[in-house]
């Protein structure tokens, strides 16, 4: 037997064995909060014309924005190795102002304030 039957056949009996316990193991005592459907905090039994607050919006707005920022930076480093790296760290920092100034501007609007 070589490295490679006995490497392929360790990968299926312990994939076997791991789904097998997967089954034996959980434990399943559905109760009346499992079996209730769950719909973001709301009463789905209720009306459908509750209101709705937009603060979860722009967190996730938020959210969203700087973590295209951080996916856009994250090439940076690289950068060095370019031709030009002035112009590519200028060009960075210019998205970071931007970016900063904007949160700057939506702090003091107090859009980031959750209360009411």
């Amino acid at each position: 037997m070589n490295l490679l039957t006995s490497t392929i056949i360790i990968c299926v009996a312990l994939s076997s064995i791991l789904a097998i316990i997967s089954f034996w193991l959980p434990q399943m005592y559905p109760d009346h909060e499992k079996l209730s459907p769950y719909e973001c905090g709301f009463d789905p039994l209720g009306t459908a014309r509750l209101p709705f607050s937009l603060r979860f919006f722009l967190v996730a707005i938020l959210f969203l924005l700087f973590d295209l920022e951080i996916a856009l930076l994250l090439p940076l480093p690289w950068g060095v190795q370019l031709m030009t790296p002035t112009y590519t760290f200028l060009w960075a920092s210019a998205v970071l102002i931007i970016l900063t100034l904007g949160l700057i501007y939506e702090w003091q609007q107090g859009g980031l304030e959750w209360a009411e």
